[in-house]
């Protein structure tokens, strides 16, 4: 325990945009903040209050011009509609390209991906994304990937939702080292023992497959005309 770098100095730089996934953000911040001595910005184009598609609301701590240059982390949540509309958003997209062009690590969870592409910033890399618009990457030259947790070098992609856990863990570790990890991982009783097994669309029945890609398709559509890959 001598060894663990338990104090640091991390700037860690959180997109919030209205209709995101509240749990897309929460998730990695709650592994974020164990990280002492890390400073974590909210960010978002004003100061005025965010609401999520869940409908908490949240309070940006930076804005786009007040955020550090300098970041350790830059990291996008997902969402659906509000997603498209901030991928399709030129001072998000221009705020992202910049901070992306320094950051340490280039990151984000579920549908936040499209954003990172439609800033240029996941052209040639593995990267992964909620399943329902993972496949929407290629649009933005990335390599659309199957998996939890997906790392190109210093970008850092999560799959859906709950993804932001793992990811969050995984970059504790990463920024920390396994014991610090782990110890985060211990305090927050992190011990996933779902009720189910239809997390994935390898384990979920196909009946359960079909409604919820049918529910998804015209998010998916949306999400591929973003990338360019058919016509809206």
């Amino acid at each position: 325990m001598s060894s663990v770098s338990w104090m640091g100095d991390e700037q860690i730089a959180m997109l919030i945009y209205p209709g995101m996934t509240v749990m897309d953000l929460i998730g990695p911040h709650c592994m974020f903040s164990a990280l002492m001595g890390a400073k974590i910005d909210l960010v978002a184009s004003s100061l005025d209050p965010v609401t999520s598609d869940a409908g908490v609301t949240l309070i940006p701590t930076a804005t786009f011009q007040s955020c550090p240059r300098d970041l350790t982390i830059l990291f996008t949540p997902g969402g659906t509609d509000g997603t498209l509309a901030a991928a399709s958003d030129s001072e998000t997209l221009a705020f992202l390209a910049d901070r992306g062009a320094r950051a340490k690590y280039i990151t984000s969870v579920c549908s936040g991906s499209l954003l990172l592409g439609a800033a240029g910033l996941l052209n040639g890399y593995r990267a992964t994304s909620h399943w329902s618009c993972r496949d929407a990457l290629a649009g933005f030259g990335a390599i659309p990937t199957d998996a939890r947790v997906v790392r190109d070098r210093n970008r850092i992609t999560g799959a859906g939702v709950t993804a932001g856990l793992d990811f969050g863990l995984s970059m504790v570790a990463e920024l920390r080292g396994r014991i610090y990890a782990e110890c985060t991982q211990l305090m927050g009783e992190y011990d996933p023992q779902p009720p189910f097994n239809a997390g994935s669309l390898r384990t979920a029945s196909a009946d359960v497959r079909t409604a919820m890609v049918e529910m998804a398709a015209d998010f998916t559509r949306k999400a591929e005309a973003l990338a360019g890959l058919q016509q809206n």
